[in-house]
């Protein structure tokens, strides 16, 4: 008398739940910048962090970076992507850079020295998990999954990871620390090592290239 009965789906069922969904890694990442170290980021996915605001960065060959570490704090913090290197300083560096330049007898070369200040915006590292705790690597080592050794696949992480608690304006490079007393790291010396390295980066570049091209001044 009765058909019969229609097999149930988990579509057809309100007693069958749907799959979670795992929380999404960018909010994990906004959080912690946000609510961890209080530094604002901007809408959107990737996360990236609002620059400018609590500091300025200088984007280098990672090269030139690695020589400038010497010139930098223990708690500066600095990033790597693939073969560049960010360095954190002071807010309002951006702004100084050109006129450093030229005090420094930089200013007529053309240097692989790109600067982020106010209005702009980084990548944001992607924070590891150590020890099924949220929270970052240790200082120097490589994150652990499919990133592998320091900014292998692209992705920006931290070589010097900020710390949660400190308040990074103290430990950044600075303008005012030229002849003072204070701990900031020197921005002078900074800016003057970054464009030493990136400058023998370039000669090297230049004597790699076929002879045609150096003719050509490319």
């Amino acid at each position: 008398m009765f058909g019969a009965p229609h097999p149930l789906t988990a579509s057809a069922s309100p007693l069958v739940p749907l799959p979670r969904r795992p929380l999404d890694e960018s909010c994990r990442v906004r959080r912690w910048y946000e609510r961890e170290l209080g530094w604002p980021t901007v809408p959107g996915n990737p996360v990236r962090l609002a620059v400018g605001v609590r500091f300025d960065v200088l984007d280098v060959p990672a090269e030139a970076g690695h020589a400038a570490l010497r010139r930098l704090g223990p708690g500066s913090p600095v990033a790597v992507r693939g073969d560049r290197m960010r360095l954190l300083v002071a807010p309002g560096s951006a702004e100084e850079l050109s006129g450093l330049l030229e005090w420094l007898e930089w200013g007529t070369l053309a240097l692989d020295l790109i600067a982020i200040g106010a209005g702009g915006s980084m990548e944001a590292p992607v924070p590891a998990e150590a020890g099924g705790v949220g929270g970052l690597l240790p200082r120097g080592a490589s994150p652990p999954g499919p990133l592998g050794p320091v900014g292998s696949q692209g992705a920006a992480v931290w070589l010097r990871p900020p710390e949660p608690g400190c308040e990074v304006e103290a430990s950044l490079p600075t303008l005012s620390a030229l002849g003072g007393g204070g701990d900031a790291p020197d921005l002078v010396r900074l800016v003057d090592t970054v464009a030493t390295h990136c400058h023998r980066v370039r000669l090297r570049r230049a004597c790699a290239q076929p002879p045609a091209l150096r003719a050509q001044g490319q």
